[in-house]
């Protein structure tokens, strides 16, 4: 029996079919029913799912997951579904639908039939995270014209619909990565929409790839299919929660199965850190292999060679370019560099002179004074370095002295010359004084009480140590992510140097590092050429990694120095490759937010809060009519996605809902004076339509699909393919 064959006997032994089930989508809602804000997933355990519930994850939209292979899952009924709230209203527990197919239980399931009765009822759309080219999902076999198979580095296009649809925030690419030629990281089946649907049935595809070899014939990836009261939106490649064509799609799949009103929301972020302003940086030794100067390098007895500081060329430049892409620098400085490099004010220095004039060009954050170690007592006599000890083997800590006077002189030093700072906002030199593994597991105990004596309520920590946000007293952490730009290049033949010693066997003239570490670290199959390597092969990776995190929803920031924006400016190719790509991607209406350190931390401190809310059952949302009824913890801000012209109603007046972001209006928001719970009124009470449902299931026996169809799965799409150097080789930007 075919699946289309299955799910209409199974909704005739539910008694679904003995009459023509009332009219569902936009004139068919009650604006009486009640829609909790809430989405079910039916979780397969392949990797489509677990990368819409990563979506959920990331932009705080709250669900349900039913995992199949549990054998203590609940049940999904009738009762399940839907129910009458205290209100005698009926209430759909859930706005929205996520299956791993089109039908994932057996033949005749009941399971099934209750959710498609649920969703004709209450005009929910479902969510096909991965399914075979059918014609019970409106699509014609994968032939004739069809694929099947990889598609790996192949280009999707969003299609028209998509494009003033759910994907509106794109400009119309979908590349699907090729990060490995020997692997294959996704799988698809490419087919046409029906010519001849069923009665009332439509196909739009949103998504398409031209059929290899089909003369340019468009194949689905993404369509909507509207069917008998029900929607879905059928995907027909496999995926996982980190390859840029699911990321560029993410944002759309959960707006289209929420229909835009939803809780969460998601914004593309990207802040560039530049440490050690005002102060050189030591220069690596192409000859030695280390960094003679660098108290923690193995570089003892190395004479020191020139240090690398920026030039007043070097400001004219950051400024004109931030101007050039509408963007900003936060710059991390070091006052006593500059009153080193005066003679504390006794002789002009050029470089203070440059960025004192053009102050108001960036954003500065306190980074110390003179950047000490603020950790244990460093014994660099020894390599790696290790912390000091008493005789009694205890560990000597710098002390909170030190600590508060490094912040707070560096503040002074800044309101003496007009730099505007927020004075809660910290990056420690080398995040010193957070626990660094293994020499130092544990915080400088002077650390919290002197962060809280100079008002500091954000500092810095390095992302690839600590990834998570914590608490340092009353003070939290702001994740830094580390690129492979290195404090101690200005030049691109030393950045180069330096990367092939990292990442290249010793028999190649390298550390061997790669080799005694193959689980974090991958060995280049040769070293790079000191000419073009870095064009070609660093700067498209550092951007590709980057992008990842902008896809991600992750706001935490990346830090480069001061040196990567003198001699050469090696950090700028990476900058560049980075925004045009993001442009050639990204609707104009969904540009990079660039938050400062403080704002970022806000950011996460509000997610953690709102998800211990959600995880703790003290949240709800729902919708009747064009109302939204939101309430949560007192002092726990809500996460919000809302069509435009959703306003918030206050005990008197209105106000706005969030801002405008990709075609929608989100934010957090927080009930008015006076108000326990936050309600917002929609510009309409209309969903998006459904087709209605116009009386029984019609089954053409001629578009039958065969018994458990089921698309395939490869382990290799089920797992993160890190990007090698033929993987590279292929990325966009790349010099040739």
């Amino acid at each position: 029996m075919g699946r289309r064959t299955r799910w209409a006997a199974a909704l005739t032994a539910a008694g679904l079919l003995a009459f023509a089930a009332p009219t569902v989508g936009a004139q068919a809602v009650s604006a009486s029913q009640r829609i909790d804000l809430k989405v079910l997933v039916v979780d397969d355990g392949g990797p489509s799912v677990a990368a819409i519930v990563n979506e959920l994850d990331l932009t705080g939209t709250p669900y349900t997951r039913v995992v199949l292979s549990d054998p203590k899952r609940p049940t999904i009924t009738a009762a399940f579904l839907s129910g009458t709230d205290s209100l005698g209203r009926a209430e759909a527990k859930y706005q929205a639908v996520v299956l791993p197919n089109n039908a994932p239980f057996p033949a005749g399931s009941a399971e099934m039939a209750a959710i498609v009765g649920y969703e004709q009822t209450f005009g929910i759309r479902q969510v096909d995270a991965y399914t075979y080219a059918q014609p019970a999902v409106g699509l014609n076999w994968a032939s004739n014209p069809g694929y099947i198979g990889a598609l790996d580095g192949m280009d999707g296009q969003v299609t028209t619909a998509g494009l003033s649809g759910p994907f509106r925030y794109l400009k119309g690419s979908v590349p699907f990565e090729n990060n490995d030629p020997n692997v294959v990281e996704s799988y698809g089946y490419l087919a046409t929409p029906l010519a001849a649907q069923a009665a009332g049935a439509t196909f739009t595809p949103l998504v398409t790839m031209p059929i290899p070899g089909a003369g340019g014939t468009q194949g689905v990836l993404a369509g909507e299919y509207d069917h008998n009261g029900v929607s879905e939106m059928v995907l027909t490649f496999a995926y996982n929660q980190y390859q840029q064509q699911y990321r560029l799609l993410a944002r759309g799949i959960v707006d289209w199965m929420t229909q835009g009103v939803h809780i969460g929301f998601d914004r593309n972020y990207f802040e560039q850190d530049i440490d050690d302003v005002f102060l050189p940086d030591d220069r690596w030794s192409s000859t030695a292999k280390c960094t003679p100067g660098d108290a923690a390098s193995a570089c003892k007895g190395t004479p020191a060679a020139s240090e690398i500081r920026m030039s007043p060329a070097d400001v004219a430049y950051a400024k004109q370019w931030e101007q050039a892409h509408n963007f900003t620098f936060d710059f991390f400085f070091n006052g006593g560099g500059s009153d080193d490099a005066t003679q504390n004010g006794t002789v002009d220095d050029p470089l203070t002179d440059a960025l004192l004039a053009d102050k108001t060009s960036f954003r500065w954050v306190n980074h110390t004074y003179d950047h000490p170690f603020l950790g244990c007592v460093q014994n660099t006599a020894t390599v790696p370095w290790s912390c000091t000890t008493s005789a009694t083997g205890a560990t000597e800590w710098v002390s909170q002295q030190t600590i508060e006077t490094a912040i707070t002189q560096n503040v002074q030093w800044a309101e003496k010359r007009g730099i505007s700072i927020d004075p809660t906002e910290l990056v420690t030199g080398e995040h010193s004084g957070l626990k660094t593994l293994p020499q130092q597991p544990v915080d400088n105990p002077g650390l919290a009480p002197a962060l809280a004596a100079a008002g500091v309520k954000w500092t810095g920590s390095d992302h690839s140590r600590e990834p998570q946000q914590r608490a340092v007293g009353s003070a939290l952490t702001v994740p830094r992510y580390p690129m492979s730009v290195y404090y101690n290049a200005g030049k691109v033949a030393d950045e180069v140097d330096e990367y092939n010693w990292l990442y290249t066997a010793t028999a190649q003239g390298g550390s061997g590092i790669c080799t005694a570490n193959p689980a974090t670290t991958t060995c280049l199959p040769a070293p790079l050429d000191e000419t073009t390597g870095y064009a070609d092969y660093v700067v498209p990776l550092e951007a590709r990694i980057d992008m990842g995190h902008i896809l991600g929803d992750d706001p935490d920031p990346h830090y480069a120095h001061q040196s990567n924006l003198a001699e050469d400016r090696i950090l700028y190719p990476v900058l560049d490759t980075l925004l045009s790509d993001y442009g050639n991607l990204m609707a104009a209406d969904a540009p990079i937010v660039n938050l400062r350190e403080s704002a970022i931390g806000t950011e996460l401190q509000q997610r953690s809060a709102w998800q211990n809310a959600v995880s703790s059952g003290r949240v709800t949302a729902y919708r009747v009519g064009n109302v939204v009824t939101l309430q949560a913890p007192a002092g726990v801000k809500i996460p919000v996605t809302m069509p435009t012209g959703t306003t918030q109603t206050l005990l008197l007046g209105t106000r706005a809902v969030g801002t405008s972001y990709a075609g929608e209006l989100s934010g957090w928001m927080s009930p008015g004076s006076l108000q326990s719970a936050v309600t917002l009124r929609l510009a309409s009470a209309a969903m998006p339509i459904v087709p209605p449902m116009r009386g029984p299931v019609k089954v053409n026996a001629a578009h039958v699909a065969p018994a458990a169809i089921t698309p395939k799965q490869l382990a290799s799409v089920a797992k993160k393919v890190p990007l090698t150097p033929a993987g590279v080789a292929k990325l966009p930007h790349t010099a040739g």
